[in-house]
């Protein structure tokens, strides 16, 4: 089975929705951002949800990305993301070849 593959950036992207993790001494959460031009017709304003649990946070971004037809990308500072969420790349490492 093909494993999601997300591309990590630095900053939150004006064309996609961003799942920033972060980590706040022992706390680990997901924020998920999203301008309104990026999911026309889905958002009457730019989006910003609540701190959630890591994998509640990954799981509504990727069923929000997917009902608002927008990219998801994820910007992890604190290198939380764990291999079995998917495979997270940046765009330099992407192989062409490669699904």
């Amino acid at each position: 089975m093909n494993k999601n593959r997300f591309e990590r950036v630095d900053e939150p992207v004006d064309d996609a929705m961003t799942l920033s993790l972060k980590r706040e001494g022992e706390k680990c959460y997901g924020v998920l951002s999203c301008p309104a031009s990026a999911a026309p017709g889905h958002l009457p304003r730019d989006f910003r949800s609540d701190e959630m649990p890591l994998e509640p946070a990954i799981r509504s971004a990727v069923r929000l990305a997917n009902e608002w037809k927008v990219a998801l990308v994820v910007q992890d500072p604190d290198d939380l993301w764990q291999p079995d969420w998917g495979t997270l790349y940046r765009e330099d490492d992407a192989d062409p070849s490669d699904p």
